[in-house]
């Protein structure tokens, strides 16, 4: 087998940058975790708010700290930190080569969703985003590692797009239809977001993230790839 992600992001229309942030890293015992976090709002002062989060995390996965005792952490960091006045959103994906099971730890009101042996599971179970009192305990589900198993998340720009037209995006209907077609992780990121572009006619009324993790099969091919598009606008 091997592990695909796909990630496709943007931010809110005529705000100068994301709110949102997504990392990823290998795991000390190996694998992979991919961390997505929403700031609170939008713009610059979200943005340092999911930047602190996430960095935090990561450094926390990298010490081979569990991803659910690292996400009760970083909740009682920006609790602390902030007095309780400022929220985030965060979930970890983690392909876990130790337990050899994939591993969503959420602290977001906003379901992740899974392809498990043909059939898709909403994970909407009730959870809370991070900061606003301490030991804050996320919602954890496990699967096995298997051929097959794609999973999506994504900030509540998703949720809000085409809020403005009294709209509201078929989240499940819009990826088994990416599923059927049976694209690559990636290509299921980009539909997801054009799917919501498509609703703010352009103009996005927050920010959005997606992240999809893809089992596959293994084509014969050891090469680890990376691959990074990083709009820069005008510099200078």
């Amino acid at each position: 087998m091997q592990l695909t992600l796909g990630i496709s992001k943007i931010k809110k229309y005529a705000v100068s940058e994301s709110g949102d942030t997504l990392e990823f890293i290998e795991r000390p015992g190996g694998g992979l975790s991919v961390v997505l976090v929403d700031g609170q709002r939008s713009g610059k002062s979200a943005k340092r708010i999911s930047n602190k989060v996430a960095g935090k995390v990561v450094s926390l996965l990298s010490e081979g700290i569990r991803d659910g005792a690292a996400a009760r952490a970083v909740s009682d960091f920006l609790y602390h930190e902030r007095g309780g006045q400022v929220t985030a959103t965060l979930n970890i994906i983690s392909a876990d080569l130790i337990s050899k099971t994939l591993v969503i730890t959420r602290n977001n009101p906003a379901p992740v969703l899974a392809l498990r042996r043909g059939q898709i599971e909403i994970l909407d179970a009730v959870s809370m985003s991070i900061g606003t009192r301490i030991n804050m305990r996320p919602v954890i589900n496990e699967f096995p590692l298997e051929e097959g198993l794609c999973v999506l998340a994504f900030t509540d720009g998703i949720n809000n797009a085409g809020v403005r037209k009294g709209k509201k995006l078929a989240v499940r209907e819009t990826f088994a239809n990416l599923l059927r077609e049976g694209l690559d992780a990636q290509k299921i990121a980009d539909g997801m977001l054009v799917a919501a572009l498509e609703l703010d006619e352009g103009r996005p009324v927050d920010d959005i993230s997606v992240a999809v993790l893809k089992i596959d099969p293994n084509d014969g091919d050891d090469v680890r790839r990376v691959s990074v598009r990083l709009p820069l606008g005008v510099l200078g």
